[in-house]
């Protein structure tokens, strides 16, 4: 009689076990978790916040009208506080233990393409925000890294974009380009535009270079000025175009400048007089498109001066809302099949579809902001596409 009650107690244990284990699998099933890679404290915790905050906000919205596939979006975010060791340590966190299905971010590519392996081991779709180095999405040998994506642009983009827009809309044909020779941001700009420019009938009359840290830049723009040039591109950081500017006027010269994204208000403080100065961004407050996102942002937060960064974590979350509502389902295959062949999204900032040759973005929207009279004004959305 004593082993028939121990039998039985053994099978009610096991049957209370088993109950549990399916309650704790319902919970699961209840909700979908996507991890966010941002930065909340280091160097770039004034953008990884503001990235934070705007997916925030969408993921709020989106479990407000019912969640994704009728499950609610469980929005974790894991902070890699600017750096590639901590970057990693917290995505295995992400992706072992807290199971994952897919990661968003980040905004920087060192951090992002240290994660990249431990995401594609693992089958865990990885979309970077503002990561531009071309080795988030392919590796050294040039070969596409198939569970690693991106929503920005890349910086040879940005060459392709300056070139076509210097011909084809302000009617450029005869340029110069003056470049940080030391730069890896700054030679890959240079030779976009360079192969771009010249493809779409313009002339490079003069190409200089410079070293990082320089901060007399006379003798290379003496040499510019004898060639006369409509336009100077300066795909370099914020600080060296300034003084360059402010160089270029005293010399008695007047061109168009155009430059990738590197703008900074602290320019004008540099180079008071800045004017006929065209530079590419991500995005702009000036942009219609983006009043709603950023009067939802204010009223929630109450910082009427957010970083830019809201609009690509407001607009991330709903990507992969939209792939894995058209993939039907969280599986890892299905959900990379899906953000593959992403056509035609429609967000905030874009309409994105993805290239799945490169897993970046085709064709996708820049902006042209106009720097004069002490202020950097929205001019247009622009793709070379359309032009």
């Amino acid at each position: 009689m004593k082993k028939v009650c121990n039998i039985f107690l053994v099978l009610l244990m096991f049957s209370v076990v088993l109950a549990s284990c399916d309650t704790a699998g319902s919970a699961k099933d209840d909700s979908i978790k996507i991890g966010y890679l941002v930065h909340i404290t280091g160097d770039s915790a004034l953008w990884g916040m503001a990235e934070r905050d705007g997916a925030q906000i969408a993921a709020d919205e989106i479990n407000a009208a019912g969640g994704i596939l009728g499950k609610k979006l469980d929005l974790q975010f894991y902070d890699g506080r600017g750096t590639s060791a901590d970057s990693v340590n917290a995505v295995k966190k992400a992706i072992e233990q807290d199971k994952i299905v897919a990661l968003l971010g980040s905004n920087l590519s060192g951090p992002t393409i240290a994660v990249a392996d431990i995401a594609a081991n693992n089958k865990v779709p990885q979309i970077a925000s503002f990561a531009t180095n071309t080795m988030v999405t392919q590796t050294e040998d040039g070969k596409v890294r198939p569970w690693s994506f991106r929503l920005c642009f890349t910086d040879p983009y940005q060459g392709r974009i300056l070139a076509n827009y210097a011909v084809n809309t302000l009617g450029i044909k005869n340029a110069a380009i003056l470049y940080d020779v030391t730069s890896d941001y700054s030679i890959g700009i240079t030779k976009a535009i360079e192969d771009n420019f010249l493809d779409a009938g313009g002339t490079i009359s003069a190409k200089l270079a410079y070293k990082s840290g320089d901060v007399d830049f006379r003798s290379q723009l003496t040499s510019i000025k004898e060639y006369n040039p409509d336009a100077i591109f300066l795909p370099n950081t914020y600080k060296e175009n300034a003084l360059i500017t402010k160089q270029a006027y005293d010399l008695g010269m007047d061109v168009v400048f155009l430059s990738g994204d590197s703008y900074s208000p602290t320019m004008f403080e540099i180079s008071p007089d800045l004017h006929d100065y065209y530079t590419v961004n991500h995005f702009d407050w000036g942009d219609p498109a983006l009043a709603e996102i950023k009067n939802k942002y204010v009223e929630r937060y109450k910082n009427d001066k957010p970083e830019l960064n809201v609009v690509m974590g407001y607009d991330m979350v709903y990507f992969i809302k939209d792939v894995i509502e058209k993939a039907g389902t969280t599986d890892a295959d299905a959900l990379r099949s899906a953000i593959e062949n992403a056509t035609d999204i429609e967000l905030t900032h874009a309409v994105i579809t993805i290239d799945p040759a490169t897993h970046n973005p085709l064709d996708k929207d820049a902006v042209i902001l106009k720097l004069s009279d002490g202020v950097a004004t929205f001019v247009e959305r622009y793709s070379p596409k359309k032009k």
